[in-house]
């Protein structure tokens, strides 16, 4: 019994310049759809890439502008030099401590806060709105203001409160501790979280109101309790948005430099690897180790923006699906 492939006719050669001339088509609509994004592309990869490529070249060179006559090829001097300074050992130990600190308080802070918004109740769109003014200010400003207004040993609001506290039961002599001496990477950290809550509310805020209503509605039938209704269906449903939340936090957090600028400057260790490399950049002048530090924590954050990414894109296909 012939095949069905057997009885299907050859393509001709009028067939065959058509399918190419089709094919040709295609092709020119392609290119003529990409065409506008070839000034953003050539911007993008002027602006990025380049740059980068130089960071790069310049890491594996000797240069340092306090020694112009020693400036040569180090080859991976450079990178030996960057996991065995001890120095940069103890940044990256404080960006690791800072980064946690900050993203973990920063998320079960954003968690009570869009679990509080997802309900009903008069001025939630004034109380939203206000909580998250801290997000859109200045990063160098809302430093200052936790410098100046906050933690200033005196006049800043929280030795005030102090002052008036202990005022009330007739003490003369309250504490009025220099918080940015006394405490200077919980201090860093404080404002970063004031800052920061409100990035994650967001997000988990959108996740609580993607959720299904019917399941929840379904529960509360059956007699499921607040807590059993959070545990068993809010806190699954908010995995991957907690996992997103948690990973743009980390990239952030991890580049931050104007708090430890503005408030420590760096000192009673609070340098982290942005504030170190503007150090080695800047002060020390040694361009090659500084771009290595540089290509080094770039690398880390695109470890870590790969897993973002991830999420992204499982949470899309998701909602796709839905």
């Amino acid at each position: 019994m012939p095949t069905q492939a057997a009885d299907r006719p050859e393509p001709g050669p009028d067939g065959a310049a058509h399918a190419r001339g089709r094919t040709a088509v295609d092709r020119a609509r392609a290119r003529a759809r990409r065409a506008p994004l070839l000034p953003a592309l050539l911007f993008l990869i002027l602006v990025t890439q380049l740059p980068f490529l130089a960071t790069v070249v310049i890491s594996f060179l000797r240069w340092n502008a306090l020694a112009p006559q020693n400036r040569g090829l180090a080859g991976f001097d450079n990178y030996r030099a960057v996991f065995t300074d001890p120095a940069l050992r103890s940044s990256v130990a404080t960006t690791v401590l800072l980064t946690v600190t900050v993203v973990l308080v920063s998320l079960l802070l954003g968690l009570g806060l869009a679990l509080l918004l997802d309900r009903g109740f008069r001025g939630r769109a004034l109380v939203r709105t206000l909580l998250i003014t801290p997000f859109l200010i200045v990063p160098v400003a809302s430093a200052l203001i936790w410098k100046h207004a906050l933690y200033n040993a005196s006049y800043g609001l929280i030795n005030g409160v102090l002052t008036w506290v202990w005022g009330l039961f007739g003490s003369d002599s309250p504490p009025q501790p220099d918080w940015l001496t006394r405490t200077p990477l919980a201090a860093v950290e404080v404002a970063l979280i004031w800052q920061w809550t409100p990035f994650m509310m967001l997000i988990l805020l959108a996740g609580l109101q993607s959720r299904p209503t019917d399941t929840v509605e379904a529960a509360q039938v059956d007699g499921a309790s607040a807590f059993d209704i959070f545990r068993y269906l809010t806190l699954p449903h908010l995995r991957r948005y907690l996992e997103l939340a948690a990973l743009l936090g980390t990239i952030y957090v991890v580049q931050t430099f104007d708090a430890v600028f503005t408030l420590t400057s760096g000192g009673l260790g609070t340098a982290n690897l942005p504030y170190t490399i503007y150090q080695t950049f800047y002060q020390a002048h040694d361009y090659g180790l500084a771009s290595a530090q540089g290509v080094v924590v770039l690398l880390a954050s695109l470890l870590v923006a790969t897993f973002a990414l991830r999420t992204v894109a499982s949470l899309l296909r998701r909602e796709a699906v839905r």
